[in-house]
């Protein structure tokens, strides 16, 4: 149950978790009435379809209801939300992919990129910290990946600005077994006697501190094994202790939903979700996805990325397209925002204090400059060098 003592809630335990409760919370069903902006609903998840919304972006007025709309969704409503056509063109797609299954090679032959957080080392091919190899290997092709209006509106819906993105690939071979049922990182990697030790506040605000992603990088079907989803899940309070429990594990089982995907479709959901990525039954598709996990600037990103240097890597790509007008301003700023420091905190504010307002200059703040005014790469490299020594002075 969950304690209290003189009307204070304390903490979840595993008397807490009600799979009566669970199950009424998960039976809903979500009205087209509460997604206007949605061109479907299949199995209770909303379909956007980014050939008709990307103009919106460009609209403040029209972005801010959109990006409301998907907030509300993420929050308290389904939880997860499908961008159709996310990538307008397939071929960044495709150029990514290329880059990915040379390190995938790479890593296969020394032996790197082992483990994987449900399947057994071998099982599945996994690239960790991909977003800064990818961003080093072909910066110009990161940033046209990153350059994506629709993928930086899903963070800004949840998280707002100075989000951090990091991205894990994850290619699951024919016969890939399915995970079970989980919630995300921070408490869902927590055993459930650790969960059970946070307050209940804690459970509640934990998973407003990510963003779960994923971008499609080859076509989906359901045999394939697309990630298994239980809509309305994230509003059960207990859940963070309540997926190791077999009951619900066993009642996800009995009603998950699973969504196909084409390549360029990208899937967000709130990572207090239950969910497990499918088993691939295919005979021969390897199933790709780019998945995404973005933090909040307000809070703990799972994996440590040297962002100067993807920064200082990817700054003259953004230059050349920029000039040549491959990538539009908002785009820029997608690109920007995928890749440097948007945070300035923490820092040393004796050496590196605030000027002009409440705190200093972001990492981010500088590579917008550096592109907008035309910097040299040694410009860039010197600036990063002293922001870099007034943070850790």
């Amino acid at each position: 149950m969950v304690h209290q003592e003189l009307g204070f809630v304390g903490y979840f335990d595993r008397e807490s978790c009600d799979l009566d409760e669970f199950k009424v919370l998960t039976s809903q069903n979500l009205l087209a009435e509460a997604v206007p902006h949605a061109a479907s609903i299949e199995k209770n998840v909303p379909i956007y379809d980014m050939h008709t919304l990307r103009p919106s972006l460009d609209d403040s007025i029209k972005r801010k209801a959109l990006l409301a709309e998907w907030g509300h969704v993420l929050d308290k409503s389904a939880g997860v939300i499908v961008l159709k056509g996310a990538f307008a063109d397939t071929s960044v797609i495709d150029r990514a992919t290329a880059v990915f299954r040379q390190i995938i090679e790479e890593e296969r032959q020394g032996s790197g990129g082992e483990g994987d957080h449900f399947a057994a080392s071998g099982a599945n091919d996994r690239i960790w910290n991909a977003l800064q190899k990818q961003c080093l290997r072909d910066p110009e092709g990161f940033a046209l990946y990153f350059g994506n209006t629709a993928l930086a509106a899903a963070c800004e819906a949840w998280l707002g600005p100075n989000y951090q993105v990091t991205a894990q690939i994850n290619q699951v071979r024919p016969g890939g077994k399915a995970q079970q049922a989980h919630r995300d990182y921070h408490l869902g990697f927590q055993s459930a006697d650790s969960a059970a030790r946070y307050p209940v506040h804690a459970h509640l605000v934990t998973a407003t501190l990510t963003l779960q992603g994923a971008v499609a990088h080859c076509d989906m079907p359901v045999e394939s094994g697309p990630t298994k989803l239980l809509p309305f899940s994230q509003l059960y309070a207990p859940g963070y202790v309540a997926f190791h429990d077999e009951a619900h594990r066993a009642y996800f089982e009995e009603s998950y939903i699973q969504l196909p995907l084409e390549k360029g479709d990208a899937v967000f959901f709130n990572p207090a979700l239950f969910h497990a990525a499918g088993e691939n039954s295919s005979a021969d598709i390897h199933r790709m996805a780019n998945l995404l996990q973005i933090s909040s600037a307000f809070g703990r990103a799972m994996e440590a990325i040297d962002r100067r240097s993807m920064s200082e890597a990817v700054f003259p790509s953004l230059i050349a397209l920029k000039q040549r007008g491959d990538l539009t301003a908002a785009e820029l700023d997608a690109a920007i925002a995928a890749t440097a420091e948007g945070y300035p905190f923490p820092t040393n504010l004796d050496t590196d204090p605030p000027v002009g307002g409440n705190a200093p200059e972001s990492q981010a703040d500088i590579l917008r400059r550096a592109v907008s005014e035309g910097w040299t790469e040694a410009q860039l490299s010197e600036v990063f060098a002293a922001l870099q020594s007034r943070q850790a002075a």
